[in-house]
């Protein structure tokens, strides 16, 4: 008998395979398995625990692996500095990743509010072309627009 876990992530599968969302399908399917296995119980707390941080260390490996390979080098951060784009991007990183940090403590402080975030991603990938960033930055400026309606108030 399916119980509710295993139906919400069949159907957040079907999803994924309708969005044509490769990350969602490959994460249900882990954690189907997972499941499947027997291996929820202790996989699923620890992925709870440091998962987010595993996923930001991998995303940072994955942006920093061109100055490693060499691809970017000291002439090109130089370079980069002389032109507004250079300082737009570099003024969106900073608000990114302050943005990714208020993400982090939503999340912390209130994890149900990640199915509206997948929801939210799901439906802007699908209906409306986007791509799928994740919750984290989602979760980012639902806390920023959180704090600005706490003041507000």
């Amino acid at each position: 008998m399916l119980n509710q876990p295993i139906v919400f992530l069949i159907l957040l599968l079907c999803v994924g395979f309708l969005a044509k969302n490769q990350s969602l399908i490959i994460a249900v399917l882990f954690l189907l398995l997972m499941k499947a296995m027997g291996l929820d119980e202790k996989i699923f707390s620890l992925l709870q625990s440091k998962g987010i941080n595993w996923g930001v260390t991998i995303i940072t490996i994955a942006v920093l692996a061109p100055i490693a390979t060499g691809q970017i080098g000291f002439n090109d951060l130089f370079t980069a500095f002389k032109s507004p784009y250079a300082w737009i991007a570099l003024i969106s990183g900073i608000a990114v990743a302050l943005l990714a940090k208020g993400g982090i403590i939503l999340l912390a402080e209130d994890p149900h509010i990640t199915t509206a975030l997948v929801l939210g991603t799901i439906l802007a990938v699908s209906l409306f072309k986007g791509v799928a960033v994740g919750p984290l930055i989602g979760a980012g400026i639902a806390y920023f627009a959180m704090k600005i309606l706490q003041m507000i108030k």
